[in-house]
């Protein structure tokens, strides 16, 4: 299977990642993809980027070594009431706004039923689109929960490939993500399939992703990042 955007990715503007978006770019267009988001985190992880970055993207060309560049951010989830780490101003100027929970960040683990009500509060945020790896065991989640609310806000639910990587800081994700994969996939919901690569030689790593996706009974045509069209008219811009 053959996925053309990778819509999780970050630069040395996260803090903690090591390649800057001309590095990204290039090996995107090496590897034959069409598209990438660059979504660094939000500035309540440690390290990671200032508003003024997210601000400052507007000078960001659309096209980089002819891939389509989609500005964007992997918020945090601050607050038992889902706040993001940067303000809705903001947000709404960007192309794909991911959202997740990280450990030290304002909000920590606080079981199933709690962590479940923060992240559909962040869900119902009108600027967000994605959800980036639900199945993060830090911070379990009612799977079916989730499913029903991104569904009903028009929200994707990411199979995140780092996660199932034996590299992952999230170990012992692939059970949980495959329960979210499947209740998506019972329930309907289109998934994207995404990298979160750090160092440009990940990008468009999918291939833990895909193997999950297709074992739940995924095919291209319910995986959003499966043609810059589909992306294009998910986050409802123009080329």
């Amino acid at each position: 299977m053959k996925l053309l955007v990778d819509l999780h990715t970050h630069t040395v503007a996260s803090g903690h990642a090591y390649s800057t978006i001309m590095e990204m770019a290039k090996v995107a267009k090496d590897k034959g993809l069409k598209a990438i988001a660059v979504t660094d985190h939000g500035p309540a992880v440690p390290g990671g980027a200032h508003p003024y970055h997210f601000w400052n993207l507007r000078i960001v060309p659309k096209e980089i070594y002819g891939i389509r560049i989609f500005k964007g951010v992997e918020a945090n989830i601050v607050n038992s009431k889902g706040r993001l780490d940067l303000e809705d101003e903001l947000l709404e100027s960007l192309d794909v706004v991911l959202v997740a929970f990280h450990a030290r960040c304002g909000y920590d683990d606080m079981g199933v039923v709690k962590n479940t009500k923060s992240m559909i509060a962040a869900i119902k945020n009108p600027f967000v689109k994605v959800v980036a790896h639900p199945g993060n065991p830090s911070f379990p989640i009612d799977a079916c929960e989730i499913v029903a609310a991104a569904k009903e806000y028009g929200v994707l639910i990411e199979l995140n490939n780092s996660s199932l990587l034996t590299t992952t800081s999230r170990f012992g994700s692939y059970e949980s993500c495959l329960a979210i994969t499947t209740e998506a996939y019972e329930a309907g919901l289109d998934v994207v399939l995404a990298s979160d690569a750090h160092i440009a030689s990940a990008v468009g790593n999918f291939n833990e992703a895909i193997n999950l996706a297709q074992k739940v009974g995924f095919t291209k045509e319910r995986i959003a990042n499966s043609s810059v069209d589909k992306i294009l008219k998910f986050l409802k811009i123009g080329y």
